[in-house]
C-alpha cells in the first residue's frame, strides 16, 4: 500500500471536507489509481468559481509552499475523479520520466524481458547503464523546472500536433498563451506563426521520427529541429538508436554505432546541449499508456510487434499526466477528411493511416477526454 495512495486518499478526504459540493463524488477504490497531482486547487470545479486562496484548513505548510496562488478554473484531476471510466484508467503516480536514480537491478531484470518501446529486450546493459548515468540531476527527474517559470498552482499546457486542421486556424496567440507548449516531429513554424504560434517548451520525438521528418518535410520548411535556451527535448525510447543518440548528445560526441553511426547530435540539438536539456520517457510509462488508453486490436495482428502509440499521442498523454490543464491542437478529429494530412502542406493530401499506429483509436480517446472535460480539443 504505497504512500502515494495514502496521500491521494488523504487529499480526497481533505477535498470533500473543504468543498461540500464535491461530496457526492467518491473514489471507486481508495486503494486504486492515485490522483495525487501537484498544482490543482482543491475547490475548483467545472461551472463553479474557485476560491482566491487556499482553504484555511490546509494550514501554513500549504500556504507557504504556494505563495502566489493561481488556481485552475477546471483542473483535469478533478475531471478525472468525477468520471467513472477515466478515474479507473489514470494513475497519476506512475513515473513519467526515466533517469539515473531509477535504474536498479530490479528494473533491468524487468525491462530486459520487454521489447521496445516498452523495455530493453536485446539491448546491452552497458548501453542503458552508461546513458542513464548521465541523467543524474533533478532536471532529468521531472518535466518542469524546480524554480522559475509559472506558478506551480496551475500549469497550463498546449500540445501542438501537425494536423491539417491548423492551417488557417489562427490559433497561434492562444497556443503561445499557455505556460508550456509541446511540439513534435516535423513542427514547421516559419510561415505558420498565426496558426501554430512560435513558442516551444518541449520537442518530443524518436530518433526515427525526427530524422524522417527532416528528410520528408525539408522542402516544406522543416529544415532543423527546434532549438532554444529554454527548450527541452523529450526522447521516446523506441529502440537502441534513442539511447545512443541521447548519450552522444550529452557527451558531445558522434554516435559510435548503429544506423546513426557518425551522426553529430549538436547538429540537431545545438552546441550547448547539456544533460539538463534532455528528458527520457520511462518505458514502463509508455507500457502503462498503451495498456490502459490505447490497447489497439493491431497488437493481435501481424503488425503487433510494430505497434505503438503515435508520437503525438505520447506527448499529449505525457502532458495529461504532468500539467493541470491541457489543450490539444492539430490532433485527429471526426472530420479529419476535410483537412490535409499536415498543416504545412501546400497541396491537400489525405491523412495516411500507418500500420504501426491506430489513429482511429486515438481519435476516439481525444473525443472522449474532451467530452469528459479532461482536456480541451481544438475542433472546427
Amino acid at each position: 500500500f504505497k504512500f502515494s495512495k495514502v496521500l491521494s486518499t488523504w487529499n480526497y478526504m481533505m477535498l470533500i471536507n473543504t468543498c461540500p459540493h464535491l461530496r457526492p463524488f467518491q473514489l471507486a477504490d481508495p486503494g486504486g489509481p492515485s490522483l495525487e497531482r501537484k498544482g490543482a486547487h482543491p475547490c475548483s470545479s467545472p461551472g463553479g468559481h474557485p476560491p482566491t486562496q487556499a482553504p484555511s484548513s490546509w494550514g501554513s505548510a500549504f500556504l507557504s509552499s504556494h505563495p502566489q496562488s493561481r488556481p485552475c478554473p477546471h483542473p483535469l484531476d478533478l475531471a478525472i475523479l468525477r468520471h467513472q471510466r477515466f478515474r479507473k484508467l489514470f494513475d497519476l503516480s506512475t513515473p513519467v520520466l526515466l533517469w539515473g536514480g531509477l535504474f536498479t537491478p530490479e528494473l533491468w531484470d524487468n525491462l530486459r524481458q520487454q521489447k521496445g518501446p516498452y523495455g530493453w529486450q536485446g539491448l546491452s546493459h552497458q548501453t542503458i547503464a552508461s546513458t542513464l548515468s548521465l541523467l543524474n540531476s533533478s532536471e532529468n527527474e521531472r518535466l518542469f523546472a524546480a524554480s522559475g517559470g509559472p506558478s506551480p498552482d496551475c500549469i497550463r499546457c498546449a500540445v501542438v500536433g501537425n494536423g491539417g486542421i491548423l492551417n488557417g486556424s489562427r490559433q497561434g496567440l492562444q497556443i503561445d498563451a499557455h505556460d508550456y507548449v509541446f511540439r513534435l516531429n516535423g513542427a514547421v513554424i516559419k510561415g505558420f506563426e498565426q496558426d501554430v504560434g512560435t513558442k516551444t517548451s518541449f520537442y518530443g520525438f524518436t530518433v526515427n521520427t525526427m530524422k524522417n521528418s527532416l528528410i520528408s518535410y525539408q522542402n516544406l520548411g522543416f529544415t532543423s529541429v527546434p532549438q532554444g535556451q529554454d527548450l527541452r527535448y523529450i526522447f521516446i525510447p523506441s529502440s537502441i538508436r534513442d539511447y545512443l543518440m541521447l548519450r552522444s548528445a550529452i557527451l558531445g560526441v558522434s554516435v559510435p554505432e548503429g544506423p546513426d553511426k557518425g551522426d553529430r547530435p549538436h547538429t540537431y540539438f545545438g552546441p550547448e546541449a547539456s544533460a539538463s536539456k534532455f528528458k527520457l520517457l520511462h518505458p514502463e510509462f509508455i507500457s502503462y499508456l498503451t495498456k490502459r488508453f490505447l490497447k489497439s486490436k493491431l497488437i493481435n495482428t501481424n503488425f503487433g510487434d510494430l505497434y505503438m502509440p503515435s508520437t503525438g499521442a505520447l506527448m499529449l498523454l505525457t502532458a495529461l499526466h504532468t500539467c493541470d490543464q491541457v489543450s490539444a491542437y492539430g490532433f485527429i478529429t471526426k472530420n479529419y477528411q476535410k483537412y490535409s494530412d499536415h498543416y504545412f502542406e501546400r497541396v491537400k493530401k489525405p491523412l495516411i493511416f500507418y500500420a504501426n499506429h491506430d489513429l482511429p483509436l486515438e481519435a476516439i480517446l481525444w473525443r472522449d477526454l474532451h467530452k469528459a472535460g479532461i482536456l480541451w480539443l481544438y475542433q472546427r
